[in-house]
């Protein structure tokens, strides 16, 4: 999960300038911003400041207090549902997340994150459905998000031509995001297409420093090519770099399958 949080917190973050809509009515509310809603709001970005860096007891200190505030403010919800995601409350996740999108269900943002909240517990469909709920509001300031998502989650479901295509759009509209790119890769050399994923990798080390992800699928990649030196340096790169990464023990104990 945490290999993708990057594009959670990012939607996660946007989602928290995002005004509530009524829950009954689904028209936007017209009130102008009271004290309570901005005191909301900012605990708020707060507490998505403390999840971003894993902080998730001061995050959750600091969405209480934004409740307190305006127990309607969504994006709350939102981050709530994302903490309890990474502590594994399952229950209270979809909780927080139904609650979110309940409060506003243009929300595009809680439902990308739903969504693949969804698609970690193996409920694909479902999540798939939120991702596309999510795109259909032609308001959402970051769609590339949600194809992203939909392709990891499509790969997920065993769905490879699904996969492919929603990270193709993703990278259509966002062609730089470096964890769309190396997702792409990914995709490619389970499919064994190795020169798609051999440039892929490429670009993605002009993009970003690599990662333990980034580096263990050049391993992986270049053990199938049969380039032993090549593969040897992404191993060492890996081995100094990410020594304590599951990548790294996959390595040690030669599981590259």
């Amino acid at each position: 999960m945490k290999k993708w949080i990057g594009i959670l917190a990012a939607a996660m973050l946007a989602g928290c300038a995002v005004q509530p809509m009524d829950s009954g009515s689904g028209v936007a509310n017209t009130q102008v911003d009271s004290e309570s809603r901005q005191r909301a709001r900012a605990f708020t970005d707060l507490a998505g400041a403390y999840f971003a860096r894993a902080q998730y007891k001061v995050a959750l200190d600091e969405l209480r207090k934004a409740i307190i505030a305006d127990n309607r403010f969504g994006p709350a919800y939102n981050i709530y549902g994302l903490i309890y995601m990474e502590l594994a409350e399952d229950k209270l996740a979809e909780e927080n997340f139904r609650r979110a999108i309940e409060l506003d269900r243009s929300d595009s943002e809680a439902r990308t994150n739903f969504g693949w909240f969804l698609c970690t517990l193996g409920r694909y469909d479902e999540g798939l459905e939120q991702f596309s709920t999510a795109l259909r509001n032609p308001l959402y300031a970051h769609p590339e998000q949600a194809m992203a998502n939909a392709g990891l989650c499509a790969e997920k479901k065993g769905d490879l031509a699904l996969a492919e295509a929603n990270l193709l759009k993703s990278l259509k509209l966002q062609p730089d995001n470096p964890n769309t790119v190396l997702k792409l890769a990914g995709l490619h050399f389970r499919q064994d297409r190795l020169m798609e994923t051999q440039r892929l990798l490429g670009r993605h080390a002009e993009l970003a420093p690599p990662t333990a992800e980034s580096l263990w699928l050049g391993v992986r990649l270049e053990r199938k090519l049969g380039d032993r030196a090549q593969e040897a340096a992404y191993g060492l790169q890996l081995r100094k770099r990410f020594p304590d990464s599951n990548e790294a023990r996959l390595l040690l104990t030669g599981q590259y399958e």
